[in-house]
């Protein structure tokens, strides 16, 4: 699940390194897989897997993570229900 690819090369997501302290949250709300560890900070791993939910950015306390929330994952449930399936962008939580 976390190969879907939403929206290429269009994602709102941005991160300052330089602001990173290494706490992993974002590694652990992201439902999407986008982030993994690079020695003591983060890195984004696969930027064309976020679907903007904005999970990283509200639970970053170094605001090291920016992202306009919905504009990805709008765009996937609305995509699916055209196509007559069911979105499952956040597993049982629901979109975001």
């Amino acid at each position: 699940m976390h190969d879907i690819i939403y929206l290429p090369g269009v994602s709102t997501l941005s991160y300052n390194a330089s602001r990173c302290n290494g706490c992993q949250t974002c590694t652990l709300v992201c439902p999407r897989g986008v982030f993994k560890m690079n020695g003591r900070r983060v890195m984004i791993h696969n930027r064309d897997r976020c679907m903007e939910c904005g999970a990283c950015a509200r639970n970053c306390p170094a605001e090291a993570l920016n992202v306009q929330p919905g504009v990805g994952c709008a765009a996937y449930v609305i995509q699916t229900w055209i196509k007559g399936k069911d979105a499952t962008c956040c597993g049982d939580k629901g979109c975001c």
